[in-house]
């Protein structure tokens, strides 16, 4: 007995981490803390809804200035692991940071915070009574800590975190139309979900881990293991979540239902978790299936760009218009990701990082457009430029920068997209790209024309205004979208070093080992 006690026993050297957490350290589990914990308080007053706001906007304003400081961090000493009660992956849990995780973890407060405050003239007493800010928080905290995760299977977590709390935001109010775009929703994201865990089990009996670094160093010390049914799983899964082609019909049959602020947040938001699930995983755990899938994940690219391009210039409702827009995003990006390399995958994080602030512009903009005209169809609305000008300029100012025209961010990650794309010798990609950002133009465009520059049909009943509340965050997302695109410099050079990151992650693996593998 004692012979196979010795055998069978733990080196806790290994094991355990006998160093002390740093102030830095904890950066990691702060932003999804934050969340979690004023979300919760949040609940527990639901029936002082006044407070709500009053809590959760300085809350959110806390988590953007962590968010910074992580990104600094991460940018100054290297990715940073944090594990649960110091046991070493594979026996604990561990949360990393690296320059991808903590910058999609900033653009996304940043997002989370604008949606707050815009929320303030966005949502009635009765939905703040129905949850909505307990509900954003713990979104927020799904959406943090899918970013800052370093356990796909607490990846898989974060994803049912922030698909339970999507559900509630998306049905607040409850009208047919919502109930009816929440069953799709609903409906697919379970099944991507299924497909996830599905792929995390198969990525367990393979590996015997589910850390991610850990996996990752299996994966290239023994090259021959079966992997491909898992890549494969893995594609599908998160190109479900991303809404990308064949599955992303779901998307402007749901989007365009709930309250503007939620629709911001679920366009600038909840493809781009699956986006990022994808670059993890393929790039930097399974490179090898990410290659030999690198056919499928061109064709769902280039059809995705290609038919929601049409699908934009086809649409009547504003809103869905825009869906089709954020469906375009998710083209390009695949894109970057079936070129790979730095350059392709570089296109397809700024992509990505500039879509999470002009998507959650733009579907502000758009139900702010709404509530002026008085209706999102494009056959009822006008006189949008007569009665607003200066709303009429920021909001030309988000259509170019949505179809991918300078001085604006979109421009940026378009021209690197489609010099990767040529430069791989895939030019239908290259094309895809060019005609998914023509038929955007033309889409918005024709918003513009109809909406904004043609005149009403009638008076409106009484003169609309804007609040405060609803201005600000969209300026503030806005001035973001021309800073990127003048001075685009500091986000590139960022972008590089997350890329080359994520290629080379050998730094990523000594924050969870430090003594070496496990």
């Amino acid at each position: 007995m004692a012979a196979s006690s010795s055998a069978h026993s733990v080196d806790l050297s290994l094991a355990l981490t006998m160093e002390p957490s740093t102030l830095t350290d904890w950066l990691v589990i702060l932003p999804v803390a934050i969340c979690i914990t004023v979300g919760a308080l949040l609940m527990l007053i639901r029936k002082h809804t006044v407070w709500h706001p009053i809590i959760a906007i300085p809350a959110l304003v806390l988590l953007v200035v962590v968010d910074c400081l992580l990104v600094y961090a991460v940018s100054t000493q290297g990715p940073i692991t944090m594990v649960a009660g110091r046991w070493l992956p594979p026996f604990g849990i561990a949360f990393s940071a690296d320059l991808l995780g903590a910058l999609f973890a900033l653009a996304a407060g940043i997002a989370g915070l604008a949606g707050a405050i815009f929320a303030l003239g966005d949502i009635r007493a009765s939905g703040r009574r129905y949850g909505f800010y307990p509900f954003l928080l713990l979104l927020m905290a799904g959406v943090s800590g899918a970013f800052l995760t370093g356990d796909i299977f607490n990846l898989y977590v974060w994803f049912e975190v922030l698909l339970i709390s999507s559900f509630g935001l998306l049905i607040l109010g409850s009208s047919h139309e919502q109930l009816d775009g929440a069953m799709k929703y609903a409906v697919l994201n379970l099944i991507g979900t299924t497909l996830f865990l599905i792929a995390v089990a198969y990525t367990y009996a393979v590996f015997g881990t589910l850390n991610m670094a850990d996996i990752a160093m299996r994966a290239r010390a023994a090259p021959m293991l079966p992997t491909a049914t898992i890549g494969a799983l893995f594609v599908v899964a998160f190109g479900m979540k991303a809404a990308a082609f064949p599955v992303n019909f779901w998307l402007p049959a749901s989007y365009h239902t709930p309250r503007t602020v939620v629709s911001g947040l679920f366009g600038g938001l909840l493809t781009k978790v699956g986006v990022y699930a994808l670059l993890r995983v393929m790039v930097m755990i399974l490179p090898a299936d990410l290659e030999s899938l690198g056919a499928l994940v061109s064709i769902s690219a280039f059809l995705t760009m290609v038919l929601a391009g049409l699908g934009a210039i086809a649409q009547h409702d504003i809103r869905r218009t825009v869906g089709y827009v954020v469906i375009v995003g998710i083209g390009n990006i695949f894109a970057g990701v079936a070129v790979g390399g730095i350059s392709g995958l570089e296109g397809a994080l700024v992509y990505a990082l500039h879509s999470m602030i002009l998507m959650t512009a733009l579907y502000f903009i758009v139900g702010l457009a709404g509530k002026l005209a008085g209706g999102f169809s494009l056959n009822a609305i006008g006189g949008l430029y007569r009665s607003n000008p200066a709303f009429a300029g920021l909001s030309l100012a988000a259509f170019f920068a949505a179809a991918g025209l300078p001085p604006f961010s979109g421009f940026w990650p378009k021209a690197l997209l489609v010099r990767a794309t040529l430069g791989d010798g895939q030019w239908w990609l290259a094309f895809a790209i060019l005609f998914a950002g023509f038929c955007t133009t033309i889409a918005l465009g024709r918003v513009f024309l109809l909406a904004y520059w043609r005149p009403a049909a009638a008076a409106p009943a009484a003169r609309v205004r804007l609040t405060l509340s609803e201005s600000l965050p969209v300026v503030g997302l806005m001035a973001l979208v021309v800073a990127f695109g003048v001075y685009p410099e500091p986000l590139l050079a960022i972008a590089t070093r997350a890329i080359e990151g994520l290629l080379a992650p050998e730094a990523y693996f000594m924050s969870v080992f430090p003594g070496g593998a496990s």
